[in-house]
C-alpha cells in the first residue's frame, strides 16, 4: 500500500520555497521549512551581542515572515501558518527523514542543487519522493552521480508563482523516474494541493515557459516592427483574444522585465534547433528591453517599466506609458479600432475572433489580433511534440499557467482547423507536419467533442501525433462538467436565470447562470421547482452550483432598485420574504440539499450557501454578508443563521455572555467583511464544521454530488426544529452603545449607525 503524503520538507525559504511550504500547510499538511544557517551576524545582531548560534534560523524565519505578510496572502488561515516548522540545514536536515516528500527550491544553479541533492539522499527515507523545483534546468543534469534508488523517486516540480493561486504544476520525470512515483505525486498534487498537473518532457523551460516566452517575444518584436503603440498592443492582446487583462506589456511589468529577459536569453542558448529561436534575440525588441534595464526600469517592482504610475491632477494616480523611441513617458492614448469595438459584442471567443479576422485586411487592430493568434497556433503546433506527451498537456499548461481562456489547440478547434490552417499558410505561417498529416487523413479537429461542438464542454478524445489517431481522454476523477451534462441531456426545467439538470445517480443539479449569478425571482422559482421534483422517489437529493467564476454575488439589485425608486416597498418585502421562505423550506427538505461554492458567495449568495443543510466549498471561496456596503441589511436569513451558529449554542449554557459572540458577528457584517478563503469563512461562521472544503475547484461539483449520495447512504434527515437562543434586550442595548460610540468617534457614518442598529436588533432576537 502506498504511503500517503502527510509530512513535507521544503528546502529553500526564498519567495518560491516559502510559498510552496505555505500552500502545503493550507492543505493541512505538516511542513518543515529549511534554509542555510547564516555565516555572519548582521550589524543589528552584532550590536545586540548575539551569537551565530542564537540566530541560526534567521534566514528561514525571515523568509517565512516575508511570505506571511505579502499580498495576496500565501496562507489561507492562521491555523495553516502554525503547521510550518522552521530549521536550518546544519542542524535539522536529518529531520527530513520523517517526510514523505522533500522538495528542494534553492537558486537555479546546478553547482548548488547537485551537492544539496547528495545531502538529501543521505537522510531521506527509501520511499520518500524527492523533487527539485525548477523552471527549466535539465532533470538529468541534477541527478548525475546519484543512486538508482533515488533517481527512481526523483523528478522536477515547477510550481507557478504564487503557488496558492496559480493552478499549473508542471511535473518533469527524469529518464530513470518510475511511473509509480509520478502517479503517486500527481494524485496528491491534484487532490490535496488542488493543482492542475501537467506531465512534461525534460526539455528547456518545459511547456508553459517555452511556449509563452517565445510567443511573448514574438508579439513584442512584431508589434514594434509594425508601429503599434504599447497601449494598442495591450488593448488587442488581452481579453479580446481570450487572454488576461495584463495582456503583453503589463504582463512584462508584473513578472519583472529583468526576469522575463533573463528567461528569454537563457532559453535562446538552450534551443538551437527551435524554428522560432531567433525571436528571443530580435534586435529591436532586445534593444528596447536592454534600454529599460540600463535605466533600472524593471516593471512594477521598480515602479517603472512599460508603464509608470504618477500623480495626476487633484492628486489622483494616473498611468503613463513608455515611448519606445525616446524612453520618456507620455499620456496613455485612447485605442479605437472600429472592427475591435464591433467584435467585443460577441461573447463566444471563436465567433469573436472569426469576426475580427474577416476584417484584418482593413483594420490594424484586427490585423494584429489575427497575427498574434496565428503565431501562437503555428508555434504550438511546431513545438508540442518536443515538450509534451499529448495535446491536452499543452492546452492545460497555457490555460492554468497563464490564465488563457482556451489553449492553442482548443482555440484552433473553435476557429475551424482546416480553414484556419489555410488562412495561416496564406499569411506566411508554417503548419507543423503532424497537423498537415492529420488534415490530409481527413480529420477536421484536434479533439472529439460532445455532439461535435467545440463549445460543449470537456473533450472526449484528443489527436495523438504518435498514434495518428484520436485517443480517448481519461476523465478526471472528481470532475463534473455542467456543459457536457447539458449537451447529453436536455434540462428538466429552465428559465433565463437557472436550469434544473440530471447530474446522474438520482441527483438533481440546479445550474445558476444569471448575469454574475445574481439571485432573482427566477432562481427562487427554480429552487421551489427542484423541491417539487425531490418529492419523487426518482431523486435522492439536490446540488446547487454554477459553471461561472463565482457562486453568486448576491441579489440582483438592478431588479430590486426600480421597486425602491417607485416606493413599492411591499414588492421589496415580498421578494425578500420569498427568498427567506424558500431557504427555510430547503433546510427542512427531507432529502439532502448541498451548495457547491467557489469564488465569491456574497450577500444573498452567502445566505443561499448558509441556508441549505450542507456546503462543499472550494478552498478559494470568498464568502460574506456585504449588504452594509450599499446601505442595506442582509435580508435572506443570513443573520438568523449566524445567530443559530455563533450565539445560540453558547447561550444554551447558563451564565454565558452573548456579547463577545454578537460583537464578532456585528463587526464582520457591519464592515462587510469577506473571507479570504474557505478556511477563514469557517472561522467567521459562514461555513460550519460539517461543511467540506475541497482544495481543487474543479472537483467541487463532483464532491457536492458525492456528499448528497453519502448523506443518503448515512440515512441523513433534516435537523428537527430546536430553540434558537438570542441575547434579548440587554444584548441589544450593549450593541447599540457600541454602535453609538463608533459614530461619535467618527469611525462610522450616521447611516452606518442606522444599518448597524438594525443588525443589532436582529442579532438580539428581534
Amino acid at each position: 500500500m502506498t504511503r500517503p503524503i502527510e509530512h513535507v520538507t521544503v528546502i529553500g525559504a526564498g519567495t518560491m520555497g516559502a510559498a510552496i511550504a505555505a500552500h502545503c500547510a493550507n492543505a493541512g499538511i505538516r511542513v518543515l521549512l529549511l534554509d542555510i544557517a547564516p555565516r555572519e551576524l548582521t550589524e543589528k545582531e552584532a550590536k545586540k551581542g548575539l551569537s551565530l548560534e542564537q540566530v541560526k534560523n534567521r534566514i528561514v524565519a525571515d523568509g517565512l515572515k516575508r511570505i506571511s505578510k505579502i499580498k495576496p496572502p500565501s496562507f489561507m488561515s492562521e491555523r495553516a501558518q502554525k503547521l510550518v516548522e522552521i530549521g536550518n540545514l546544519d542542524d535539522d536536515l536529518e529531520r527530513a527523514a520523517e517526510s514523505d516528500w522533500i522538495v528542494e527550491a534553492v537558486i537555479e544553479k546546478l553547482e548548488i542543487k547537485r551537492p544539496l541533492l547528495e545531502r538529501i539522499e543521505a537522510v531521506c527515507r527509501e520511499d520518500a519522493l524527492v523533487t527539485t523545483n525548477t523552471s527549466g534546468l535539465p532533470i538529468a543534469a541534477i541527478t548525475e552521480g546519484r543512486s538508482e534508488s533515488l533517481s527512481k523517486r526523483f523528478f522536477g516540480t515547477h510550481f507557478f508563482n504564487p503557488p496558492r493561486y496559480m493552478k499549473l504544476l508542471e511535473v518533469i520525470p527524469g529518464a530513470e523516474t518510475d511511473e509509480e512515483s509520478i502517479v503517486r505525486f500527481a494524485h496528491f498534487a491534484t487532490e490535496r494541493l488542488g493543482k492542475g498537473v501537467v506531465i512534461c518532457k525534460d526539455s528547456p523551460n518545459f511547456i508553459g515557459n517555452r511556449l509563452l516566452s517565445v510567443h511573448g517575444s514574438w508579439v513584442i518584436g512584431h508589434s514594434l516592427a509594425n508601429g503599434y503603440s504599447i497601449e494598442e498592443v495591450d488593448a488587442i492582446t488581452g481579453p479580446l483574444v481570450g487572454r488576461p487583462k495584463t495582456a503583453t506589456f503589463r504582463l512584462q511589468d508584473l513578472v519583472g522585465i529583468d526576469v522575463a529577459y533573463y528567461v528569454a536569453q537563457n532559453l535562446h542558448g538552450l534551443i538551437p534547433d527551435d524554428p522560432q529561436r531567433d525571436v528571443l534575440a530580435e534586435p529591436k525588441m532586445k534593444g528596447l528591453i536592454e534600454g529599460l534595464l540600463e535605466r533600472d526600469r524593471k516593471g512594477n517592482k521598480s515602479k517603472a517599466g512599460f508603464y509608470r504610475k504618477e500623480k495626476g491632477p487633484g492628486g489622483k494616480s494616473v498611468f503613463k506609458v513608455l515611448d519606445p523611441e525616446t524612453f520618456d513617458y507620455r499620456d496613455v492614448q485612447p485605442v479605437d479600432f472600429p472592427a475591435v469595438g464591433a467584435a467585443k459584442k460577441e461573447r463566444e471567443l471563436g465567433a469573436r475572433l472569426r469576426q475580427l479576422f474577416a476584417t484584418a485586411d482593413d483594420d490594424r487592430g484586427a490585423s494584429l489580433a489575427r497575427d498574434v493568434v496565428f503565431h501562437l497556433l503555428a508555434y504550438a503546433g511546431q513545438v508540442a511534440p518536443d515538450v509534451a506527451h499529448d495535446l491536452p498537456s499543452v492546452d492545460n499548461a497555457v490555460k492554468w499557467g497563464f490564465s488563457y481562456e482556451l489553449g492553442p489547440f482548443e482555440l484552433w478547434d473553435r476557429l475551424g482547423v482546416r480553414a484556419t490552417a489555410d488562412a495561416m499558410r496564406a499569411a506566411g505561417y508554417t503548419i507543423a507536419p503532424w497537423v498537415e498529416a492529420m488534415l490530409d487523413a481527413g480529420h477536421e479537429s484536434f479533439y472529439q467533442w460532445h455532439n461535435d461542438d467545440a463549445t460543449s464542454g470537456l473533450p472526449k478524445a484528443a489527436w495523438s501525433w504518435d498514434e495518428n489517431e484520436h485517443i480517448e481522454i481519461d476523465p478526471d476523477y472528481g470532475s463534473l462538467d455542467i456543459v457536457a451534462i447539458r449537451a447529453d441531456k436536455a434540462p428538466i426545467a429552465e428559465n433565463e436565470s437557472a436550469s434544473l439538470l440530471d447530474a446522474g445517480d438520482g441527483v438533481l443539479l440546479l445550474d445558476i447562470h444569471s448575469k454574475m449569478n445574481t439571485l432573482d425571482a427566477e432562481i427562487v422559482a427554480q429552487l421551489a421547482h427542484a423541491r417539487e421534483h425531490l418529492q419523487s422517489d426518482d431523486w435522492h437529493g439536490l446540488v446547487i452550483g454554477t459553471r461561472g467564476d463565482n457562486f453568486s454575488v448576491g441579489a440582483n439589485l438592478q431588479k430590486i432598485a426600480p421597486l425602491v425608486m417607485a416606493g413599492d416597498f411591499d414588492g421589496v418585502a415580498a421578494a425578500t420574504k420569498a427568498l427567506q421562505e424558500e431557504l427555510q423550506a430547503l433546510r427542512a427538505c427531507p432529502k439532502p440539499v448541498v451548495a457547491a461554492v467557489w469564488g465569491m458567495a456574497l450577500g444573498g449568495g452567502c445566505e443561499l450557501a448558509m441556508g441549505v443543510p450542507r456546503t462543499v466549498a472550494a478552498a478559494e471561496s470568498y464568502i460574506g454578508l456585504v449588504e452594509v456596503g450599499v446601505g442595506l441589511v442582509p435580508g435572506g436569513g443570513g443573520l438568523m443563521e449566524l445567530v443559530r451558529r455563533r450565539i445560540s449554542p453558547p447561550l444554551g449554557v447558563d451564565g454565558t455572555d452573548a456579547l463577545p459572540y454578537a460583537n464578532e458577528i456585528l463587526q464582520a457584517v457591519g464592515m462587510a467583511k469577506v473571507s479570504g478563503s474557505a478556511a477563514e469563512a469557517r472561522e467567521l461562521g459562514f461555513l460550519r464544521d460539517s461543511d467540506r472544503i475541497v482544495m481543487n475547484r474543479d472537483h467541487v461539483l463532483f464532491e457536492a454530488k458525492q456528499e448528497v449520495l453519502s448523506m443518503v447512504a448515512e440515512g441523513w434527515a433534516p435537523t428537527p426544529p430546536a430553540p434558537l437562543y438570542a441575547g434579548g434586550r440587554d444584548l441589544y442595548a450593549a450593541l447599540k452603545l457600541g454602535v453609538w460610540s463608533l459614530v461619535q468617534a467618527g469611525w462610522a457614518t450616521e447611516h452606518d449607525g442606522v444599518v448597524a442598529n438594525h443588525i443589532a436588533y436582529i442579532l438580539a432576537g428581534g
